[in-house]
Order: structure tokens, then C-alpha cells, then sequence
């Protein structure tokens, strides 16, 4: 016999499946969320009925274009049933984005950020005043914000929103859940930058080819070097993960890397790396915090050039890559690598180095060369990944609430 509280957890499940149907497809109608959904029409109609009365969807008609016969009734989640603010921490900027419940940007600012190795407790400051100056922008009340998504390279807590460690500031950990707090009453959630990517290309992976996708690695390159990996899970869910690829080691008492270690792999592969080569710095120097593209693409320039230790250092940075992409690739399976970040524009003097390292792998060598393919916009992947995130955050909480009221009023 099912209890009030077990019937209403399927409501909420269903409720759920419908929601997301809505997120990946659009506007729906009544037969196609079904279709999509497996739910009866039934069950489809008493949720849209239940979501709609709690405005979380809202409906529309969409006249046939012969302007004859019934308009068709179309389904969507409403726009202002919350709002949630977008986080981009990037290495020279940090990018705020205030986007509405059905995942429409409605503004966007960058601000430029300090290299200032003893500036975290003032970018955190800066953090907050960006949150609420895209509120004022957009007159928007800050209790309509229900969901704020962070995202930075480096390490960040699984369970919380603290920034354990960043190429910019080291060891000072920003702790975002006690910076808004009690400001503001929003989620507050924060993600690796690369584990987004892996994220959105999963999801577009997954749209193409359905239960045929498998598994994927995104590889970020940059000033810092990052890796993200998607698999499908037993459930038929995605499983992402962000190794910490970028300090994997690659060559023991190796270049000095900015996270204090020798040999890491960005310590041989990031742009302040493929600067030390170029320049034969003795690898002990201590690395750059940031290297503007300008100065990577006067290297390039020179490489393409034939300039022999342009050219050199673009290969060894690629080596270090391919070489941890096969030790990667023996620990899980073989996938394709998607290459996404700043560093793609580098691709063609990466390319030979990345490859050399990869076949010198037993599963390499056995199982064939992954496809290696380039993804230039990343900017637009992070983005896409903070929206699949935090918008199936957002209909969960929603939903919660909903269900918790629905509880309390039948007790």
C-alpha cells in the first residue's frame, strides 16, 4: 500500500521527468511530453495541471500554419518563477550572468580580475559586489535569486562551494557559501570549470546519439591545463568527474609548476611552460601566475615560422598531453578527447607531440589512436554546462518545496 509520502515522492519523480523533457526539448505539447516522458496522458495532465497552478510552466497556443483547425497547446517552464546568477572565474576576467527559469540570458557583465597573489579576501569582495550590481542593472529583487552557480579552474570541494586551491591565489580557499551568507538566502553552488565542459558536451554527445554515447573526455588547454571526463552511468545517467589532470605527474623533478610541485604535467604543457621552453628559462624559475595569449601567439608565430625552439617547446608541451591522456585512457577506456580552451589556436604545433605521447601506450597501440577532435568555444561550454546544472537544481528544489506544501496541507 502506498503512503502519502511514497505516492507524492513519484509525483515529484514524474514532475521531474516532465521538467526536464521541457529543458532538453522546448516548448511541448501535451502528446509529445508523453512520448518523451513514457508517462501516461493521464499522468501528463494532471502534472501539467499541478505545475501550472503553482506557476512553475506556463502555457501557449501555436496556430496551424494553414490558420485552420484547433491551435496546438504548448508547455513551458515560466520564465519568472526564479532567477539564478551565473559565476565565470576565468584567469584574467570574471564573467557574471543573470538568467531566468527557463534558462533565457537576460544580462551579462565581465569585470577584469588582480593577479595579486595576496588579493583573495579582496576578489571575494569584488564577488560580491558583481551579484549585486547585475541585480541593480536589472531591478531585480534579490529574493528572486534562487540559485547562484560558481565556476574556477583548480580544486574545489565536492560537497561544498569552497575553493580549495586556484592557479591565482594557491592555498587561500574561498569559502562562497560563508561570503553570501546571510546577504543572501540563494543555493550556492560551485563546479570545476573543465568537469562544466565535460557536462555540456556530454549532454550534446548524448542528443546525437542517444543510448549509443558512451564515455567522452574534454581536454581544456590554457594557462592552466584541465581535464574532464563523462561516462554514461549503469543507471542510463551521466557520471562527470575532473581528475586533477593539469598536476598529474609527468616527469619526476620536472619544470616547476605554480602549485609548488615539480613535473606536473601543466608545468610542461600550460602557456607559462611553452614560455620557459621557448626562452630555455631553467625549469626551476618560478612560474608565471598569467601569460597573456598575445605572447603564446608570438611563440606560435616564430614555431610556424621554423624557428627551431618555438617549434620545440610546442611539441614537449604536447608530449607531456599525450602522455597523460594514456595514462588516463588506461585507467578508464578508450574515448574521444574533445580539446577545447585558448590553446586549441595551437592545435596544429600541439597536434605531433600529443599524438607521439598517446601512442607510446600499450592500450594506444593495441586499441587504435581516440579521436581527438577540436571544440573552440569554450567560453560558451561553461556557460552550458552552468545551465544543465543548476537548472536541474533549481526544478528539484522547486519541486521539493511544492511537494512539502502539498504534504502539510493533506496532514
Amino acid at each position: 500500500m502506498l503512503t502519502k509520502s511514497s505516492t507524492e515522492s513519484v509525483r515529484q519523480r514524474n514532475s521531474g521527468l516532465v521538467l526536464a523533457a521541457l529543458r532538453r526539448h522546448g516548448a511541448l505539447a501535451h502528446t509529445e511530453i508523453s512520448d518523451f516522458t513514457k508517462l501516461s496522458s493521464a499522468t501528463v495532465s494532471a502534472i501539467t495541471a499541478d505545475l501550472e497552478k503553482s506557476e512553475i510552466i506556463e502555457r501557449s497556443e501555436q496556430q496551424a500554419a494553414s490558420g485552420r483547425g484547433r491551435p496546438r497547446v504548448l508547455f513551458r517552464p515560466r520564465r519568472d518563477c526564479g532567477y539564478l546568477i551565473v559565476v565565470i572565474i576565468s584567469s584574467d576576467a570574471v564573467q557574471f550572468s543573470l538568467v531566468d527559469y527557463a534558462g533565457k540570458l537576460i544580462d551579462r557583465f565581465s569585470e577584469g580580475r588582480s593577479h595579486d597573489p595576496a588579493g583573495a579576501a579582496v576578489f571575494a569582495e569584488a564577488i560580491k559586489e558583481g551579484l549585486a550590481r547585475i541585480l541593480e542593472r536589472s531591478r531585480i529583487a534579490q529574493e528572486r535569486v534562487l540559485l547562484i552557480s560558481i565556476s574556477s579552474k583548480g580544486l574545489v570541494n565536492a560537497a561544498e562551494p569552497v575553493l580549495l586551491w586556484s592557479p591565482i591565489f594557491g592555498t587561500d580557499q574561498i569559502d562562497f557559501e560563508t561570503l553570501l551568507r546571510p546577504e543572501w538566502r540563494a543555493r550556492v553552488i560551485l563546479d570545476n570549470e573543465t568537469l562544466l565542459v565535460a557536462a555540456a558536451l556530454g549532454a550534446h554527445e548524448e542528443n546525437v546519439k542517444g543510448a549509443d554515447f558512451r564515455s567522452l573526455a574534454a581536454l581544456s588547454l590554457g594557462h592552466s591545463i584541465g581535464l574532464g571526463i563523462v561516462r554514461r552511468g549503469a543507471d542510463g545517467g551521466q557520471e562527470i568527474s575532473a581528475p586533477n589532470f593539469g598536476h598529474m605527474l609527468h616527469l619526476a623533478n620536472g619544470g616547476l609548476c605554480r602549485c609548488g610541485s615539480k613535473g606536473c604535467i601543466e608545468a610542461h604543457a600550460g602557456f607559462y611552460a611553452i614560455l620557459r621552453t621557448a626562452f630555455e628559462v631553467p625549469l626551476d624559475t618560478i612560474p608565471a601566475k598569467f601569460v597573456p595569449v598575445g605572447e603564446l601567439d608570438k611563440i606560435a608565430a616564430r614555431a610556424r615560422q621554423g624557428h627551431r625552439m618555438s617549434a620545440f617547446a610546442f611539441r614537449q608541451a604536447g608530449l607531456a598531453l599525450g602522455n597523460g591522456l594514456s595514462r588516463m585512457l588506461s585507467l578508464t577506456e578508450r574515448m574521444p578527447v574533445a580539446i577545447t580552451g585558448p590553446g586549441t589556436r595551437y592545435y596544429d604545433l600541439l597536434r605531433q607531440g600529443i599524438e607521439e605521447g598517446l601512442g607510446q601506450s600499450h592500450v594506444v597501440r593495441m586499441e587504435g589512436m581516440p579521436e581527438l577532435r577540436v571544440v573552440a568555444d569554450e567560453t560558451n561550454l561553461v556557460f552550458g554546462g552552468h545551465l544543465g546544472r543548476a537548472l536541474a537544481l533549481l526544478d528539484e528544489d522547486i519541486l521539493g518545496g511544492v511537494s512539502q506544501v502539498g504534504l502539510e496541507r493533506s496532514a
